[in-house]
């Protein structure tokens, strides 16, 4: 586009965000501080960004997503996985508005032009939490504090999902790269946000499955606030959990959404604006 076409669709532009949860899910949250510094680096006004929060993984996301779209979005995001039928629903009924998606996985395959998937590669910041995990196991082994035989990691994860299981052999084979005794338990909640469940899986592998150390791919403060009150390290996901865990968090894998977020509303300019 020219300058001027840019200015004109920089004033026309509107951005929808639909998210799982609120703010007080670490998985919810990683995404709107994504959104945020995006849409402020663009310069874009309040009355351009509009947010809509604790939108469930059924038909209230179509409702969301056509509400949107009635509203004047260019460019619609959602955040979780089982919004993905109802985004490609949305889609099909509002052809000329972008909506994009994560993670999913039929972006490539459903045949339409204005659906897309994202994630990113966030197995490989696993890994590197693992490795932190596996420097703290070995850390506790040479203090005595445990022997070599009990370095056992518990992991809490939401779904038997691949993205949950990738992430998860990612992180165990991190810490085994430094840490050769290091062994894994898992437990699944079920749900990608109980702060109920997720505590008390926590605990359970502290307590009924003697794991020194804990990690999750779950999007509460429920396992830090486990790990806290137990004393065992934490590792955590979606952004640091240092409020919930003050003397147990170590470190955090998380995906940075904001260079996303900018080319994706770049790419979204309207081709009616196209010849000015």
């Amino acid at each position: 586009l020219s300058s001027a076409a840019s200015d004109v669709y920089k004033r026309q532009l509107k951005v929808g965000f639909i998210f799982l949860h609120d703010e007080n899910s670490t998985y919810d949250l990683n995404f709107m501080n994504g959104a945020k510094e995006a849409c402020a680096n663009l310069g874009l006004s309040d009355d351009q960004v509009i947010f809509r929060t604790n939108i469930p993984e059924g038909q209230e996301c179509y409702d969301a997503a056509a509400e949107l779209a009635d509203a004047g979005c260019n460019v619609i995001f959602a955040d979780s996985f089982g919004h993905e039928d109802f985004m490609i629903q949305a889609a099909k009924e509002f052809p000329e508005v972008q909506f994009c998606h994560a993670t999913g996985t039929s972006g490539k395959i459903a045949g339409i032009a204005n659906f897309h998937n994202a994630f990113a590669s966030i197995y490989e910041g696993r890994y590197l939490a693992g490795i932190a995990a596996g420097m703290k196991l070995n850390e506790m082994i040479k203090a005595g504090k445990i022997k070599a035989e009990e370095a056992v990691i518990g992991y809490v994860g939401a779904y038997t999902y691949a993205e949950v299981i990738s992430g998860m052999t990612s992180f165990f084979l991190g810490a085994r790269s430094v840490c050769e005794s290091a062994t894994m338990k898992v437990r699944y909640t079920g749900s990608w946000y109980d702060q109920g469940k997720e505590q008390e899986a926590a605990t359970a592998l502290i307590e009924k499955d003697k794991c020194v150390l804990i990690s999750q791919h779950a999007d509460s403060l429920g396992a830090p606030t486990a790990c806290e009150l137990a004393g065992v390290p934490n590792v955590s996901y979606n952004g640091s959990t240092y409020s919930a865990g003050k003397n147990t968090f170590i470190v955090s894998s998380a995906i940075n959404w904001a260079p996303y977020f900018l080319s994706l509303i770049h790419i979204s300019e309207p081709t009616r604006l196209l010849s000015i």
